[in-house]
């Protein structure tokens, strides 16, 4: 006999409302109950640096003695309850077995991305008050050396890759060392770590992530172990996932949507498959064969950029085949979505179906290989997915599930569906997320998952949490009447025009990267000004196999960027563009910029997020060229 929906929404609600005060204890729970199941896959470089990369695994049993190892090893050097303890690395399962191990401790992480230079790394060891650094190398550990002076509460750095680091002072050891130093403890105190984490509370501070921001200071947001443990339960309910996932998980694990990913896991108990090098993405996913993992738009975006590029190269006709193809599978995924929302099934018309049969064969079914074969879904967030780009991997079979949250939310609030999914939209709030929009259309959120506040900041944490436990997001959006979230832009972003009209800038944005296969970012300017305009950085690859085929074959990325052709060729995208805008909204100029928008240059945030001030100063030149003695309407 089936049960109500009101029934399953109420055993729901009830398993978060009981859930443990921790994830280090749902990690015990875990260990307890799957001791020899795989948990970790990890890459090996071979030793000659030539070949391919040996995958070894890890069970929950050998994590669990890693993990307890780490935990010992930081509580004998002195480590507190609550105590700061950061880690300064890249994605690798180092960076997980260390966060469980500081979570374990009951202390908590203080997250650093590898990126960031010595002046806001020391920035951010000092207001957190760190008391170790977990540096992952000789790289990391030169940044605490240079700033030790500026950090008196920093009294340990442990090493993970110890290659070319200097260990020979005291404060500084290898992780490996730690881990000795842990077990050798573990051997007097057999049952230190059960007490630890019998011992955390619900509200005891577990993480502190400072928010990479579009403008200034990084500010340290407060995620206690209750706010993990409820992502945990919640992401689990779902349904999304299971027992038999496989997860490839490179995404930045200083930032929180990375965090997010490791909890989950902790639940529900199945693989994960760490490796955070960007550039091994495509090597990677026909190794890992992943079920579903979680990027950030641009990587849809390279990965779209990339197909088109290839199919280009192929000549006229196999171009020809990628474009009616594309065409057919956007058409596909909306009249499917759109009959589901309205009927329940994913039906389309028989003549769509049959040409869908034949686009798959000769283009989708290629694009699925090259994910594994295995893919589900794929959770996208940080930043919108422009829509034709998710109606394109749609119509693949590539299921991009969009998501919402923020740090200060500890970053799943809002997740599509799984069959029930709208692309365009961020799908339903997690159970036991309340949300509501106010009058200015401002999304407000409240629920176990948003943060206790900013680290030492009690008035900007005033301006955002309210007494009753609202939090102010500060991202315009829509409900649907059935619950459906679509996020219309950044409070901050949005514009007037000179004219008194109001802009999003990132719909249009949005709606530019996926009508041209050449662009990797752009910015719509317009604000208290006539018209609009735009700054465009092109995809490398892409712009220079499109330069080979047109007679500019060893060109720089620079020569071709400024030659009058590929003025030419962008501006056909940019009127296709506007024909579908509303008159106010059109671009009535552009730039081309000389290089692409990086990470390096503090350009993108570290989740590649575009950093709009950063970006106008930089290219000041360029904006005052275009608005320079305009009159136009």
């Amino acid at each position: 006999m089936s049960r109500a929906p009101e029934d399953v929404v109420s055993d729901t609600l009830t398993l978060i409302e009981n859930r443990p005060p921790s994830v280090a204890a749902l990690f015990l729970e875990r260990v307890a109950a799957t001791p020899d199941a795989e948990a970790y896959r990890y890459p090996v470089p071979p030793a000659s640096g030539e070949g391919p990369d040996e995958w070894k695994s890890l069970s929950w049993a050998q994590a669990a003695e890693r993990v307890y190892a780490i935990a010992a090893g930081l509580i004998e050097l002195g480590v507190q309850p609550e105590q700061r303890v950061a880690l300064a690395s890249a994605t690798r399962v180092e960076w997980v077995l260390a966060d469980l191990g500081i979570l374990c401790a009951g202390a908590a992480t203080t997250t650093v991305y590898p990126q960031t230079n010595a002046d806001e790394s020391a920035y951010i060891l000092s207001d957190s008050e760190s008391r170790v650094l977990v540096a992952e190398d000789a790289a990391q550990l030169a940044k605490a050396r240079e700033k030790r002076a500026e950090l008196p509460d920093l009294t340990h750095v442990v090493v993970i890759d110890p290659a070319g680091a200097d260990l020979s002072e005291d404060w500084i050891l290898s992780l490996a060392e730690l881990e000795q130093r842990g077990a050798a403890y573990l051997e007097k105190k057999p049952d230190l770590i059960k007490e630890k984490v019998g011992a955390i509370t619900a509200e005891q501070l577990a993480t502190l992530i400072y928010t990479s921001g579009t403008t200034g200071r990084p500010k340290g947001v407060r995620l206690p172990h209750d706010n993990w443990s409820y992502m945990a339960k919640a992401i689990a309910a779902t349904g999304l996932i299971s027992g038999e996932d496989v997860q490839y998980l490179w995404l930045p694990l200083a930032h929180v949507f990375g965090k997010v990913l490791t909890s989950g896991q902790i639940e529900v108990g199945h693989v994960t498959a760490v490796d955070g090098r960007v550039d091994k993405i495509i090597e990677n996913l026909p190794v890992v064969q992943p079920t579903y993992m979680a990027a950030v738009p641009r990587i849809f975006e390279k990965v779209y950029n990339g197909v088109a590029a290839k199919a280009r190269a192929g000549g006229p006709a196999k171009y020809k085949i990628f474009q009616w193809a594309s065409e057919v599978g956007r058409e596909y995924a909306k009249v499917s979505q759109d009959n589901f929302r309205r009927t329940g099934t994913a039906s389309v018309p028989f003549g769509l179906g049959a040409k869908h049969k034949v686009a798959d064969a000769l283009v989708f079914s290629k694009l699925r290989e090259a994910f594994g074969g295995h893919l589900r879904a794929c959770v996208s967030g940080s930043v919108a997915l422009a829509p034709e780009i998710g109606f394109f991997f749609a119509g693949a079979g590539i299921h991009i599930l969009e998501g919402y949250g923020l740090t200060e939310s500890s970053a799943a609030s809002f997740v599509n569906p799984g069959e029930a999914y709208r692309t365009g939209t961020v799908g339903k709030p997690l159970p036991g997320c309340e949300v509501r929009i106010a009058d200015d259309g401002e999304i407000l959120l409240r629920g176990p998952g948003i943060m206790q506040g900013y680290h030492n900041l009690p008035e900007k944490t005033a301006e955002v949490l309210e007494p009753d436990g609202w939090f102010h997001t500060g991202d315009i959006g829509e409900l649907s009447p059935d619950g459906y979230l679509r996020i219309t832009d950044r409070k901050k972003d949005l514009f007037k025009t000179s004219g008194g009209k109001y802009i999003a800038p990132t719909e249009v944005e949005g709606q530019f990267k996926a009508l041209c296969p050449f662009t990797s970012n752009v910015m719509v300017i317009g604000a208290d000004r006539n018209f609009c305009t735009a700054l465009i950085a092109l995809d490398e690859p892409s712009l220079l196999g499109w330069a080979k085929e047109n007679g500019m074959e060893g060109k720089s990325y620079e020569d071709v960027v400024a030659s009058p052709a590929t003025v030419e060729l962008i501006d056909g995208y940019v009127k296709r563009l506007n024909e579908g805008l509303q008159r106010w909204q059109t671009i009535k100029k552009f730039r081309l910029l000389p290089r692409d928008l990086d990470v390096e240059h503090g350009e993108l945030t570290p989740s590649l997020k575009l950093k709009r001030p950063v970006v106008e100063r930089e290219y000041q030149h360029l904006i005052d060229e275009m608005y320079a003695g305009a009159r136009e309407a």
